[in-house]
């Protein structure tokens, strides 16, 4: 695999970004459960650079509903749209669809950092700039929602009753009786907001798909599930008791508190936060997350042995004494 891909950017890399040649230094990372991800050399101007491709496999499995994946290119659109808002992110040299001869991929600069979210939140190195992570993670969020949405035509738009419609036609297809489950649905749809504002929105915006270094926020990575729909979302998922990664008394990602994030967020120009909105969508992030977590069980049982299957698909019970938490009055206080 690794020879017939190098190969391939051998003719790919001058013909996708101009005045450059492959440098070879081709080796698979880590992750990626719908796409590949490598890591190579580019000579440009007499200087190596190291990149990133992202790459769909010629033989995926792509999952709809729960999680609606956009292509490649409109990937990179979106994650054009953020950065020109002012949002940190890696910069695309090019995104090729399914018809190229290396098929639908994107290619983005290397950047160092770390993306662990257990290491972000632990790792004595970055003990000094995590309480700046709130405001510097509102500040990012202000940014991407403040980006034109004008050439984002090809995203889909989703809103809280479309987000709502799918989770409780997954939930009602599973087997199995889960009543926090079937509390939590009945909870959105009594709560259901208006549609309100229609922004760019990251749809996976949490610590694990950031990456942070001693001096802060570096980028803001994975954007598959970019989309068009309410900015306050992004807020609701960031919040998610899962992406605290046990530090559950912090629940800005797992370094600080909502009133910071929504404080940073406001002063960077985003809209003002409604925290009860930004409540529905973070009710609507765990019930996501509980489903995705039953999902990942389901497959276990049909035969994906898998050690990943079986230690998120016993989460479930996480999600369900998260949602009691956030839905019950007493369970908040």
């Amino acid at each position: 695999m690794t020879d017939s891909l190098s190969q391939a950017l051998i003719d790919a890399v001058p013909r996708l970004w101009g005045g450059a040649e492959y440098d070879g230094g081709l080796v698979k990372l880590a992750g990626g459960a719908s796409q590949e991800c490598w890591r190579f050399a580019a000579n440009r101007g007499g200087d190596s650079v190291s990149l990133v491709l992202r790459r769909v496999p010629a033989l995926s499995r792509k999952k709809q509903g729960l999680k609606p994946r956009i292509d490649l290119p409109t990937e990179a659109v979106a994650m054009s749209a953020a950065a020109a808002a002012g949002a940190p992110l890696p910069r695309v040299h090019w995104n090729t669809g399914a018809e190229d001869p290396l098929g639908a991929s994107l290619c983005m600069d290397w950047l160092d950092g770390e993306t662990v979210g257990h290491r972000i939140l632990r790792d004595p190195a970055l003990a000094d700039i995590r309480p700046d992570l709130p405001r510097q993670c509102g500040t990012a969020l202000a940014r991407i929602h403040a980006a034109s949405v004008e050439k984002l035509g090809a995203l889909p738009t989703i809103d809280a009753a479309a987000r709502l419609e799918v989770l409780s036609r997954l939930h009602h297809g599973h087997p199995g009786h889960r009543p926090v489950f079937d509390l939590a649905l009945t909870w959105l749809e009594r709560n259901l907001p208006d549609p309100g504002q229609v922004r760019l929105v990251h749809g996976d915006f949490r610590t694990g798909n950031l990456m942070v270094g001693p001096d802060g926020l570096r980028a803001i990575l994975d954007w598959e599930l970019a989309h068009l729909g309410d900015p306050m979302e992004d807020l609701g998922w960031f919040c998610v008791g899962s992406w605290r990664f046990g530090q559950i008394d912090k629940p800005a990602g797992g370094f600080g508190s909502r009133e910071d994030l929504f404080a940073a967020y406001e002063a960077a120009g985003g809209q003002a936060v409604d925290p009860e909105r930004v409540r529905f969508w973070e009710v609507m992030g765990t019930l996501r997350w509980g489903l995705d977590c039953v999902e990942f069980a389901e497959e276990f049982r049909r035969g994906d042995r898998t050690v990943e299957r079986a230690a998120i698909g016993r989460r479930t019970s996480e999600t369900e004494i998260d949602l009691l938490r956030l839905i019950l009055p007493r369970a908040r206080k």
